[in-house]
């Protein structure tokens, strides 16, 4: 018989809690220095694909921004000048957003032999890694597939919402991207822990089941990362941390709550 539950802890105690595995994924990689600079080479690689697009982006974001708003054109020069900066900083706000996302489900994608060492030494170091799933190469690699192509899916229709608030006057640069970084925060949170969770037996739809009972943990760590991913170079300095980061979250909080729960979340 399985043991009771334990008490739910206020959502503010889960952020927090979920904002505190990314410090602690952070702190273990820093004391395995060799495991960060592993870590390293997958991020680079995608890092230098997605600044060679930004910076394209960067460079011709005044046509892209009168490309959005032809509208404009017969308005007068403030108006059109505030509508077509408004919307450039909304089209490269969108753009960083879905690099965001992107850059981490294509990293873990590239670098699954990389972060998989990585998440089974953090397990080793908490006691051991659950045994490998008897699951071929090509079909661990036609889930992952599947899987970032959905998250570019779902990816670009928020791109989308998130663009088009963009516009709105003062909500648009103060709510929107708090609301963008929560909800990025939460599909990162996803790709991370995916691969700690996939060992343990659990696919996408079980993986967003189990995520969906623990939102605001999801949430934190999720946020937190985002909010490092944005800062220059912080997506590839900070990515080993975030794998080690989830897999202890995923170890600790997500993976006993399912063997409590593992009727709530299918088999």
């Amino acid at each position: 018989m399985p043991p009771p539950e334990p008490p739910r802890r206020s959502a503010v105690k889960e952020l927090f809690s979920g904002v505190g595995y990314f410090l602690r994924g952070l702190g273990w990689v820093a004391r395995h220095p060799l495991q960060w600079l592993f870590g390293l080479i997958p991020a680079v690689i995608v890092l230098v694909v997605y600044v060679l697009v930004l910076g394209l982006l960067a460079a011709n974001l005044d046509d892209v921004a009168g490309w959005v708003t032809p509208f404009a054109d017969d308005w007068s020069e403030g108006l059109r000048k505030t509508a077509r900066v408004v919307a450039g900083i909304a089209v490269f706000g969108t753009a960083a957003f879905l690099a965001v996302l992107t850059f981490t489900a294509l990293t873990l994608l590239v670098g699954d032999p990389f972060y998989e060492s990585i998440a089974v030494k953090v397990e080793d170091s908490q006691g051991g890694a659950p045994p490998e799933p008897d699951v071929s190469l090509l079909t661990q690699i036609g889930r992952a597939i599947r899987d970032a192509l959905i998250l570019g899916a779902v990816a670009v229709l928020f791109a989308v919402v998130f663009f088009a608030c963009g516009f709105l006057p003062v909500v648009g640069q103060t709510v929107v991207p708090v609301v963008a970084a929560c909800v990025s925060g939460y599909f990162l949170t996803s790709e991370l822990t995916a691969i700690a969770l996939e060992r343990r037996g659990l696919l996408r739809r079980d993986r967003f089941a189990l995520l969906k009972r623990h939102r605001a943990l999801a949430v934190g760590f999720g946020a937190a990362t985002f909010v490092v991913f944005l800062i220059p170079l912080g997506a590839v300095l900070a990515m080993p941390g975030a794998v080690a980061g989830a897999t202890l979250l995923a170890r600790e909080r997500l993976a006993v709550n399912m063997l409590v729960n593992e009727g709530d979340i299918g088999a």
